[in-house]
């Protein structure tokens, strides 16, 4: 079984994942540009049925993509390593497992939300969010030290 987080520890740990999906985020941005400028260099070099190329540039370009994409995945198993489940880097939508009655559950939230207020069946996903109630506070009590 995976980490398991009470309401308390998801969002006491909220900030540390936000930064890392930021930083992962940012990391995929940029290697999607540089992959989009290889893409219009490929098109451009079969248009034109060849072309000289700047070697030297186009190698630094590669190897900052491949940075980018290292980075990105990186940061990704970073947070895995947490316990922490990313359903979609590009939304910045990060799930909690959390126990809640017995049934494990997932804490969700979304980049932007100040805090972590939904949470959903492992079936549900997003789209079945429900607004956290009392049963997730008892989850701290409970949990031992």
């Amino acid at each position: 079984m995976s980490r398991t987080f009470t309401l308390g520890e998801a969002q006491t740990l909220l900030p540390v994942v936000e930064a890392l999906l930021r930083r992962a985020q940012k990391a995929g941005t940029r290697a999607a540009e540089l992959e989009l400028e290889f893409e219009r260099l490929r098109h451009h070099i079969f248009m034109i049925g060849g072309a000289h190329l700047d070697v030297v540039k186009t190698a630094r370009r590669r190897a900052e993509r491949d940075k980018a994409l290292q980075e990105t995945q990186d940061t990704l198993t970073e947070i895995d390593e947490i316990g922490v489940q990313v359903k979609d880097l590009e939304k910045g939508l990060l799930d909690f497992p959390c126990t809640m009655e017995g049934q494990t559950v997932l804490l969700c939230w979304k980049l932007g939300e100040k805090q972590i207020e939904y949470w959903h069946s492992p079936e549900e996903g997003f789209a079945g969010r429900k607004r956290i109630d009392a049963r997730f506070g008892r989850a701290d009590r409970e949990k031992p030290n």
